[in-house]
């Protein structure tokens, strides 16, 4: 799910073991012919990056409650947090209802009996390593699941790919030593090569790092069992995207949180 930095210039000092393709995926290029054409293009890369930073509107996040308690029953309420950058504060909707906690929240009690408690912690412009810094600051109130929504900053910064992971298994291995969640679900990095707002070849190049990103978060959780990511297929277009190009619209907010409200549902149905 998009996020808010503008986009920045590629910096040639990604890893280059990390621009390989894990066995068995489509191979978008060797090594040392992306990190070649990263370096090749850096000054158009640039003029492009500047120039969508200068076009782009700032959106304010989505206005609303960013706690509170639904649903009936018996029993301790299910817990969640949803922590991340701006696509989890709701950028590119006017109210949380419309983003993805609203559609979350909603989703998972049509789903699941039994009270819900929730909580929304999220600030603009935050990357994975930041999004750690701000739940530490103030830590939240325990939680039973915790759906951690970053990357697009991560990738924007040219963080490497095996270093924003470490940040990933960092945040998530504090929730859960700190007893703040019982299970982490990341959300999936979004199509950044759909992304309307940005032009060509950095929305490709983009789009590229954003796929290493998100197979590299695969496979990492797939050896743990207190971390999952949520299976999320979305295509943005100008027409699901928010007025931007680049936060999602209603439409993108609400099949993400439908997404995320039934695996958190088929998972955790039992907890509580």
């Amino acid at each position: 799910m998009p996020s808010s930095r503008s986009a920045s210039p590629i910096s040639p000092n990604s890893e280059i073991a990390e621009l390989a393709p894990p066995p068995g995926e489509p191979r978008l290029a060797g090594p040392a012919l992306a990190l070649a054409v990263k370096v090749a293009l850096a000054p158009l890369l640039l003029a492009q990056a500047l120039g969508v930073r200068r076009r782009a509107p700032v959106l304010p996040e989505a206005a609303g409650e960013r706690e509170g308690r639904v649903g009936h029953g018996d029993g301790p309420p299910l817990r969640l947090l949803v922590a991340g950058d701006s696509s989890a504060a709701g950028v590119g909707v006017a109210r949380q209802e419309q983003a993805v906690i609203g559609h979350f929240v909603r989703t998972l009690q049509a789903r699941r009996p039994g009270p819900i408690e929730w909580r929304l912690q999220a600030r603009t412009g935050l990357d994975t390593r930041e999004l750690l810094q701000l739940l530490r600051s103030a830590p939240p109130p325990a939680a039973d699941v915790v759906v951690v929504i970053t990357g697009v900053n991560d990738v924007i910064g040219q963080v490497p790919v095996r270093r924003a992971l470490a940040h990933r298994a960092a945040l998530a291995d504090w929730l859960l030593g700190a007893g703040l969640a019982r299970h982490v679900v990341f959300a999936p990095l979004p199509p950044m090569h759909q992304f309307p707002l940005l032009p060509e070849p950095l929305r490709r190049i983009l789009g590229a790092d954003a796929r290493r990103h998100d197979a590299a978060l695969g496979r990492w959780a797939a050896t743990r069992q207190d971390v999952s990511v949520a299976p999320i297929a979305i295509a943005l277009t100008a027409e699901t995207m928010a007025s931007d190009g680049f936060h999602p619209g209603e439409p993108v907010y609400r099949a993400c949180g439908e997404a995320l409200g039934a695996h958190v549902a088929r998972r955790f149905a039992a907890v509580g």
